[in-house]
């Protein structure tokens, strides 16, 4: 039974580390409209901030 419990714990690990290194692949539309929002959202906060000195 031990033994069991140690291949399904190393087959999780291993599934983990597949899974994370494919999330890691090429950027998505919607991570670079977010990466768009940031971007114009920092544009902004520049702009409020250069606006009430």
């Amino acid at each position: 039974m031990r033994s069991f419990f140690k291949k399904v714990v190393l087959a999780c690990m291993l599934l983990s580390a597949v899974v994370a290194l494919a999330a890691c692949g090429e950027e998505g539309d919607a991570e670079k409209a977010g990466k768009e929002i940031d971007k114009t959202f920092d544009s902004v906060k520049e702009k409020v901030h250069e606006a009430t000195k």
